[in-house]
């Protein structure tokens, strides 16, 4: 009871077409078992739908306690252009490691840097990095947080201390700095390629 015929070819084809956009492979999973199991493709859209605003809600939410708000999608205009193509043998020289954020704390005289201690798994200890992320990150909101750094960048002096390395962010011309994050687990130190 409850169970419908089988559908035909073009809903299973409709609906695996809606699974495959989704980003998470458990969900497609879940969303296709539940399709097969009441032989209903429109079942498997529905669940697949149900857990699609349900992240948009859990991320507005995430959003709301970190006091971010919705941003305009960006305009072509402010999308700045592709830098010069470079070769592969330039990328390798780019050491791109995950770390962990151990402290951080507003560097005195500047309102849009902080000074984090960040752990990428060196037996010297963690490295000193001045990040220009105080505008769109409490101190608060990093520790504990895994980042990517750019690991061999030469060191360089930001109102009187010495960064060791560089934090990834993403942003537009002017806009807030979004940090570079991972989904799954992933161990400090990992170098990304």
């Amino acid at each position: 009871k409850g169970r419908k015929d089988a559908a035909a070819p073009k809903e299973w084809a409709d609906a695996f077409a809606k699974l495959a956009k989704s980003e998470s492979a458990d969900v497609r999973s879940a969303a296709l078992a539940v399709g097969v199991a009441f032989r209903d493709p429109a079942a498997a859209a529905t669940l697949l739908d149900l857990v699609t605003d349900a992240k948009a809600d859990v991320l507005a939410r995430q959003n709301a306690l970190l006091g971010k708000t919705a941003e305009e999608p960006a305009k072509p205009s402010d999308i700045a252009p592709i830098a010069d193509t470079i070769s592969i043998d330039d990328f390798v020289k780019v050491d791109l490691r995950v770390g962990l954020v151990l402290s951080a704390e507003a560097v005195k005289g500047a309102d849009k840097l902080l000074h984090l201690k960040v752990d990428i798994g060196e037996a010297t200890g963690p490295r000193t990095i001045v990040a220009g992320i105080a505008k769109a990150y409490t101190p608060d909101q990093l520790i504990n947080r895994k980042v990517v750094i750019v690991a061999n960048l030469a060191p360089r002096k930001l109102k009187g201390i010495e960064s060791q390395g560089m934090i990834v962010a993403a942003s537009l011309e002017g806009g807030t700095p979004a940090l570079a994050a991972f989904l799954e687990e992933v161990p400090i130190g990992a170098r990304l390629k």
